[in-house]
């Protein structure tokens, strides 16, 4: 299985993965419209492939599969002061 790359230039770390390479026919005019214009990254045989950086390979087959495409988005970024007022109680004061 084939799937062409292309990362954002709009969005940092944000990854766009189709079945063909320009070929962006199944990916929702929305979604292409807030990704910007995609940039080719690479293109790679996920099937020869246990894991992807950033990825869950499983999901990513799952979704070229079922819609022809992937969007790899970053994870959240972690409030740092929210999580030690949590550790430390300061959140439960009122």
């Amino acid at each position: 299985m084939l799937s062409a790359i292309y990362k954002s230039k709009r969005k940092a770390d944000t990854y766009l993965f189709v079945e063909k390479r320009d070929d962006f026919s199944k990916v929702p005019e929305v979604l292409l419209d807030t990704f910007g214009k995609p940039v080719f990254v690479m293109l790679i045989n996920i099937s020869k492939r246990d894991s992807l950086a950033g990825a869950d390979i499983n999901k990513v087959k799952e979704n070229l599969t079922e819609q022809g495409y992937y969007l790899q988005i970053p994870p959240p970024i972690e409030n740092l002061l929210e999580t030690f007022r949590n550790e430390n109680g300061a959140n439960s004061l009122t």
